[in-house]
């Protein structure tokens, strides 16, 4: 006998998340054929958003609340919501799915929540105001930028400790990480650059000038792209990783916020806070191919993807314990995939 599977808000496939700051919610976007399939009711202004890499949960940072909502992606449910610090922004997930980042702007702290239990377990002290945060690919380190110290402390997340703190521009925001670790990207809002860490030697290699206040940022899955939105200038800038070149400037929509690229690599989705919708990039010709209205204010984004039900259970896994920046830039292929499907039930 076939144990009765949990009921599934969305066919299992890709989708993309999107915080309405104004309203409340999460717009979860069918990538597929670019449309708003459901619309989740979280906590008081969501700012930023991420999904765990097995594409079970999503977490949302409710920056009025002091809290985290923990998203069911099976249901488009909220399933716990975790107390955190002061005006919580930024959120990023580890490879593993263990543990959830968030940076805390009004606290100067990280907070990191087992997800297994959605509590937190560790509260780290960085720079000033924090907003920013990534996790490198082979988890043993989180980059968080302090917009008002203008650094990056970089954790080492065994230990949950401060190890290095890097100088970079004036305001930073946004922050990724390149797929290969090697690599960090930080938007520096007040000096329309973008910094370019080395991972091995917490050093900034190069500064590219980018739009007019850069806030989010995201690297293609094979490394060979990074993607920079330019709050003021309506703009998303797109720099060439191997030569620090932008290599293109594509309009979107007003106010642009957040950026997110397909596993495939294939569109870049982007919030655009002022027109309340998400312009789609086709990443191949740097055009916008469709624009999805969404709520009111929407600022963060991430993607994910959805399991069948049944696989993929939140929390699990060992910690990596690698070492940082170690690879060739540009020349990384994506590790996302898909859960491998059972019966008739097949991901987008």
């Amino acid at each position: 006998m076939v144990a009765p599977q949990p009921a599934q808000a969305v066919p299992p496939g890709t989708y993309a998340y999107v915080t309405n700051f104004n309203a409340n919610t999460v717009s979860v976007i069918n990538t597929r054929t670019n449309t708003v399939a459901v619309m989740v009711p979280v906590g008081n202004a969501p700012w930023e958003v991420a999904v765990s890499p097995n594409g079970t949960r999503t977490y949302v940072t409710n920056r009025a609340d002091d809290t985290v909502s923990v998203i069911n992606t099976a249901t488009d449910t909220v399933v716990a919501t975790v107390p955190v610090g002061l005006e919580p922004l930024g959120v990023a997930v580890s490879p593993d799915g263990t543990r959830a980042y968030v940076t805390n702007f009004s606290a100067n702290t990280v907070s990191v929540i087992k997800t297994k239990t959605n509590t937190v377990v560790a509260t780290i002290p960085v720079g000033a105001a924090p907003i920013g945060v990534a996790v490198s690919p082979n988890g043993t380190r989180a980059y968080v930028t302090n917009s008002d110290a203008d650094t990056v402390s970089v954790i080492k997340t065994k230990t949950n400790t401060v190890v290095a703190t890097i100088p970079v521009g004036a305001f930073p925001f946004g922050v990724a990480v390149s797929p290969n670790g090697t690599r960090a990207y930080v938007t520096n809002l007040n000096d329309d650059t973008a910094s370019v860490i080395k991972t091995k030697t917490n050093t900034v290699v190069a500064t590219i000038p980018v739009g007019d206040a850069p806030q989010g940022v995201a690297v293609s899955p094979n490394g060979t792209r990074a993607y920079v939105v330019n709050a003021d200038a309506g703009t998303v800038s797109v720099i060439k990783t191997k030569t620090n070149t932008v290599v293109a400037t594509i309009p979107v929509g007003a106010a642009p916020r957040e950026v997110a690229v397909s596993p495939n690599g294939t569109r870049a989705y982007v919030t655009n806070a002022n027109a309340d919708t998400v312009s789609v990039i086709k990443t191949a010709t740097n055009t916008v191919g469709a624009t999805i209205p969404v709520g009111d204010l929407p600022f963060g984004v991430a993607i994910g993807v959805v399991p069948c039900p049944g696989h993929g259970k939140p929390g699990h896994g060992k910690p990596d314990h690698g070492k940082p920046g170690h690879g060739k830039p540009g020349h990384d292929r994506s590790t996302t995939a898909t859960v491998p499907a059972s019966g008739n039930c097949t991901p987008a």
